[in-house]
């Protein structure tokens, strides 16, 4: 039992240091972008790169891990990503950030599978539903922790980058230290985006267009915040309320998606979200408390599109296929995500900071119709809908055993 304990523990705190290292660094580097004087459209060529690699790393960092192992696999994958954030204050030119991009983001992929896997060897029949809610809390709560070392020093010099490669290197120490065996990563089964559409186009359009709006405040909310004559600590604020916006909703969401229609939810979601992207967009920065309150909402609520786009996929699923369809949902949001950063840096490169929120809008505008009318049409009844469950998809690369919609999973 203490031994369980311990390597949970040590789990735990590889994926705090990994998470807020990482998060710290999405933040830093589109803010250092924007401090050195490039434009909006070249922000989001460079930053999209890390979401091009993240979506590489999900479907090859495995078989990377197959043939070295976990330990020797997350050790080198640690490795590189430390080398590639010391990289970047040496050199601020865009081609090598878009480089050092994608490799960050394909070892990410690696590094969340890597300590997702060994979380999923520990989940049994008593503690699976625990583990999920113990790991979706800490990865928000990291995630928001990486936000708030903004604060820390200068985005323009080169400690913070420091401190961010500092993080991912103590993230070794204790999962190197475990003595827990090293679990086996099952090849999952594929499905084509094609088939996805056709078995759930509500589920492909909803995952695709939550990686579009997620990727793009990511990558240009800190080019937003900066141009907009933001402070440091009112960036901190402005990133860190989407993360505390998003885990503060996604209990109440996940209630109302088991009580009622989900494709209503999902339109009632477009619409609230698509209003605070208006709201943000019209206040700027002249009321500062607001402006941080309609940023929090607007993601909070754009968050839970992907987890209602989930749900609604496997109500129409046969048990059999929900890992396939999930590894496609993955791959739906993966191309989102990186279409929305340049996407959005157009609009900003032609309207200015305003434009990532009016992006956002317009995005939730789109799916607003859609959803129209995609509710009269026919679809599962609330009484036959599976149960609810919230996550992320950057939370949920290898833990898809602790999910109750598996296949595998046993009440």
């Amino acid at each position: 039992m203490k031994q369980t304990a311990f390597s949970l523990s040590a789990l735990i705190t590889s994926i705090v240091l990994l998470v807020t290292g990482n998060a710290f660094l999405m933040t830093l580097l589109g803010l250092r972008l924007s401090l050195d004087g490039f434009n909006a459209e070249v922000i989001g060529w460079i930053l999209v790169f890390y979401s091009i690699g993240f979506v590489g790393g999900t479907l090859y960092a495995g078989k990377i891990i197959e043939r070295v192992g976990h330990i020797r696999a997350f050790a080198v994958f640690a490795a590189l990503l430390s080398v590639a954030i010391l990289l970047h204050p040496l050199a601020v030119q865009a081609g090598l950030w878009g480089l050092l991009r994608f490799l960050a983001g394909f070892v990410m992929a690696g590094l969340m599978i890597v300590v997702e896997s060994w979380i999923s060897s520990k989940a049994d029949n008593q503690n699976r539903s625990s583990l999920f809610a113990i790991y979706q809390v800490v990865f928000f709560l990291s995630t928001t922790g990486g936000q708030v070392l903004i604060r820390v020093s200068d985005p323009a010099g080169y400690v913070p980058f420091t401190l961010a490669a500092i993080l991912v290197i103590l993230a070794l120490i204790p999962l190197s230290l475990t003595r827990t065996e090293s679990p086996v990563i099952e090849q999952g089964r594929r499905m084509s985006l094609r088939r996805l559409y056709q078995a759930s186009s509500v589920g492909a359009t909803g995952s695709l267009l939550a990686g579009f709006l997620i990727s793009a405040f990511y990558a240009m909310g800190p080019v937003y915040a900066n141009q907009m004559g933001l402070e440091i600590n009112q960036i901190s604020n402005f990133m860190a309320s989407a993360i505390i916006g998003a885990m503060l909703l996604a209990w109440p969401v996940g209630k109302i998606c088991d009580r009622y229609d989900r494709y209503r939810v999902m339109l009632a979601v477009s619409l609230s979200g698509g209003t605070f992207s208006v709201l943000a967009a019209l206040l700027g920065n002249h009321n500062m408390p607001l402006l941080i309150l309609c940023a929090g909402l607007y993601m909070g609520i754009t968050a839970t599109l992907y987890p209602i786009a989930v749900a609604i996929t496997n109500d129409l699923m046969d048990s059999s296929k929900i890992t396939a369809a999930a590894t496609a949902l993955l791959l739906s949001y993966g191309v989102g995500s990186c279409i929305g950063p340049v996407v959005s840096s157009v609009v900003m490169g032609v309207l200015g900071p305003r434009g990532l929120f009016i992006t956002g809008a317009l995005v939730l505008g789109g799916l607003s119709l859609f959803m129209l009318k995609k509710t009269h049409e026919k679809h599962t009844p609330v009484s036959q809908q599976e149960q609810f469950i919230t996550t992320t998809p950057e939370a949920t690369l290898g833990l898809q055993v602790l999910d109750p919609r598996n296949p595998d999973f046993e009440e």
